[in-house]
Protein backbone atom coordinates (compact mmCIF):
# COMPACT_ATOMS: atom_id res chain seq x y z
CA UNK A 1 0.00 0.00 0.00
CA UNK A 2 1.74 3.04 -0.93
CA UNK A 3 2.03 6.13 1.56
CA UNK A 4 -1.22 7.92 -0.14
CA UNK A 5 -3.64 4.70 0.06
CA UNK A 6 -6.82 5.51 1.90
CA UNK A 7 -8.14 2.70 3.69
CA UNK A 8 -11.91 2.57 3.06
CA UNK A 9 -14.39 0.50 4.95
CA UNK A 10 -13.42 -3.54 5.08
CA UNK A 11 -10.18 -4.02 3.17
CA UNK A 12 -11.13 -1.63 -0.17
CA UNK A 13 -7.83 0.62 -0.56
CA UNK A 14 -8.35 4.20 -2.54
CA UNK A 15 -5.33 5.33 -3.94
CA UNK A 16 -4.66 9.13 -4.29
CA UNK A 17 -1.49 10.09 -7.16
CA UNK A 18 1.21 11.77 -5.32
CA UNK A 19 1.44 15.41 -5.57
CA UNK A 20 3.51 16.76 -9.03
CA UNK A 21 6.89 18.03 -8.20
CA UNK A 22 5.54 21.39 -9.38
CA UNK A 23 2.98 21.44 -6.08
CA UNK A 24 5.69 19.85 -3.65
CA UNK A 25 7.99 22.64 -4.40
CA UNK A 26 5.03 25.32 -4.07
CA UNK A 27 4.13 24.04 -0.76
CA UNK A 28 7.71 23.94 0.68
CA UNK A 29 7.97 27.37 -0.69
CA UNK A 30 5.22 28.50 0.96
CA UNK A 31 5.57 27.12 4.01
CA UNK A 32 9.56 28.13 4.35
CA UNK A 33 8.09 31.42 3.22
CA UNK A 34 5.66 31.06 5.92
CA UNK A 35 8.27 30.33 8.65
CA UNK A 36 11.70 31.33 7.80
CA UNK A 37 10.74 33.95 6.02
CA UNK A 38 7.68 35.75 8.53
CA UNK A 39 8.44 34.45 11.94
CA UNK A 40 11.90 35.70 12.61
CA UNK A 41 11.66 39.16 11.92
CA UNK A 42 8.09 38.94 13.87
CA UNK A 43 9.54 37.33 16.74
CA UNK A 44 11.85 40.05 17.16
CA UNK A 45 9.48 42.65 17.28
CA UNK A 46 7.77 40.09 19.39
CA UNK A 47 9.68 40.65 22.28
CA UNK A 48 10.25 44.28 21.78
CA UNK A 49 13.29 45.07 19.63
CA UNK A 50 12.58 47.50 17.17
CA UNK A 51 14.30 46.49 14.19
CA UNK A 52 13.68 48.60 11.56
CA UNK A 53 11.29 50.70 13.38
CA UNK A 54 10.99 53.74 14.73
CA UNK A 55 12.05 53.52 18.83
CA UNK A 56 9.28 55.65 20.29
CA UNK A 57 6.53 54.61 18.14
CA UNK A 58 7.41 51.12 18.25
CA UNK A 59 8.04 51.34 22.02
CA UNK A 60 4.16 53.01 22.34
CA UNK A 61 2.68 50.59 19.77
CA UNK A 62 4.31 47.80 21.75
CA UNK A 63 2.55 48.82 24.85
CA UNK A 64 -0.58 48.74 24.03
CA UNK A 65 -0.46 44.95 22.97
CA UNK A 66 1.93 44.80 19.97
CA UNK A 67 3.85 41.90 21.23
CA UNK A 68 0.86 39.10 22.04
CA UNK A 69 -0.56 40.25 18.48
CA UNK A 70 2.48 39.56 16.92
CA UNK A 71 2.87 36.22 18.68
CA UNK A 72 -0.47 35.16 17.35
CA UNK A 73 0.64 36.25 14.24
CA UNK A 74 3.97 33.75 14.56
CA UNK A 75 1.68 31.14 15.59
CA UNK A 76 -0.94 31.32 12.93
CA UNK A 77 2.65 31.60 10.05
CA UNK A 78 3.74 28.53 12.10
CA UNK A 79 -0.06 26.70 11.19
CA UNK A 80 -0.06 28.09 7.78
CA UNK A 81 3.63 26.60 7.40
CA UNK A 82 2.00 23.19 8.19
CA UNK A 83 -0.96 23.90 6.11
CA UNK A 84 1.16 24.35 3.33
CA UNK A 85 2.65 20.67 4.10
CA UNK A 86 -0.30 18.93 4.32
CA UNK A 87 -1.33 19.75 1.03
CA UNK A 88 1.56 17.47 -0.32
CA UNK A 89 2.25 14.95 2.58
CA UNK A 90 0.52 11.56 2.94
CA UNK A 91 -0.75 13.40 6.35
CA UNK A 92 -3.22 15.11 4.25
CA UNK A 93 -5.01 12.67 3.07
CA UNK A 94 -4.74 10.25 5.87
CA UNK A 95 -4.35 11.09 9.87
CA UNK A 96 -0.84 9.38 10.54
CA UNK A 97 -1.27 6.80 12.92
CA UNK A 98 0.13 9.01 16.37
CA UNK A 99 -3.38 11.12 15.69
CA UNK A 100 -5.68 10.04 18.31
CA UNK A 101 -8.96 8.82 17.55
CA UNK A 102 -8.50 9.50 14.14
CA UNK A 103 -5.69 7.26 13.17
CA UNK A 104 -6.23 6.28 9.58
CA UNK A 105 -9.15 7.78 8.72
CA UNK A 106 -9.00 10.24 5.52
CA UNK A 107 -8.57 13.66 6.26
CA UNK A 108 -11.77 15.94 5.19
CA UNK A 109 -10.24 16.93 2.03
CA UNK A 110 -12.58 19.81 0.73
CA UNK A 111 -11.79 20.50 4.60
CA UNK A 112 -8.23 21.59 4.02
CA UNK A 113 -8.59 22.65 0.34
CA UNK A 114 -10.72 24.94 1.02
CA UNK A 115 -8.83 26.11 3.64
CA UNK A 116 -5.64 26.79 2.22
CA UNK A 117 -7.51 28.32 -0.40
CA UNK A 118 -9.04 30.91 2.04
CA UNK A 119 -5.95 31.86 3.41
CA UNK A 120 -4.12 32.01 -0.37
CA UNK A 121 -6.90 34.47 -0.82
CA UNK A 122 -6.48 36.62 2.19
CA UNK A 123 -2.88 36.46 1.58
CA UNK A 124 -2.99 38.30 -1.95
CA UNK A 125 -5.24 40.51 -0.39
CA UNK A 126 -2.84 41.67 2.03
CA UNK A 127 -0.19 41.54 -0.56
CA UNK A 128 -2.00 43.70 -2.70
CA UNK A 129 -3.37 46.11 -0.45
CA UNK A 130 0.32 46.65 0.72
CA UNK A 131 1.71 47.41 -2.00
CA UNK A 132 -1.38 49.91 -3.11
CA UNK A 133 -0.60 51.39 0.66
CA UNK A 134 3.15 51.51 -0.29
CA UNK A 135 2.53 53.49 -3.23
CA UNK A 136 -0.20 55.97 -2.52
CA UNK A 137 1.36 56.55 0.98
CA UNK A 138 5.11 56.00 1.12
CA UNK A 139 6.05 58.18 3.86
CA UNK A 140 7.77 57.80 7.14
CA UNK A 141 4.93 58.65 9.66
CA UNK A 142 4.55 54.59 10.39
CA UNK A 143 5.91 52.50 13.43
CA UNK A 144 7.73 50.14 10.69
CA UNK A 145 10.05 51.83 7.91
CA UNK A 146 8.27 51.71 4.55
CA UNK A 147 11.12 49.59 3.14
CA UNK A 148 10.27 46.88 5.28
CA UNK A 149 7.75 46.36 1.90
CA UNK A 150 10.74 45.12 -0.05
CA UNK A 151 11.22 42.46 2.14
CA UNK A 152 7.08 41.39 2.78
CA UNK A 153 5.64 41.83 -0.30
CA UNK A 154 7.67 39.23 -2.33
CA UNK A 155 7.11 37.02 0.69
CA UNK A 156 3.63 37.71 0.90
CA UNK A 157 3.22 36.40 -2.67
CA UNK A 158 5.49 33.21 -2.60
CA UNK A 159 3.38 32.13 0.19
CA UNK A 160 0.20 33.18 -1.21
CA UNK A 161 0.98 31.48 -5.26
CA UNK A 162 2.49 28.63 -3.99
CA UNK A 163 -0.29 27.71 -1.16
CA UNK A 164 -2.43 28.29 -3.95
CA UNK A 165 -0.68 26.26 -6.27
CA UNK A 166 -0.67 23.23 -3.83
CA UNK A 167 -4.27 23.69 -2.80
CA UNK A 168 -5.38 23.39 -6.84
CA UNK A 169 -2.55 19.91 -6.85
CA UNK A 170 -4.48 18.56 -3.73
CA UNK A 171 -8.22 19.37 -4.56
CA UNK A 172 -7.28 17.63 -8.24
CA UNK A 173 -5.82 14.86 -6.53
CA UNK A 174 -7.87 13.92 -3.67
Amino acid sequence: MSEFAVRRSGNAVAEVPPPPRRAVRAAYASALSATVGFIPLHAVWAVGIPLWADQNKFREWYALGGGPYLFVLNGLALLAGILALSLVRPWGVVFPARTPFLAGRRVPHRTLSATAFTVSAFLLLYTVWAAVQTVNGFDDDGVFSPWIVVYGIPQFLVWGVGLSIAAHSYRRRT
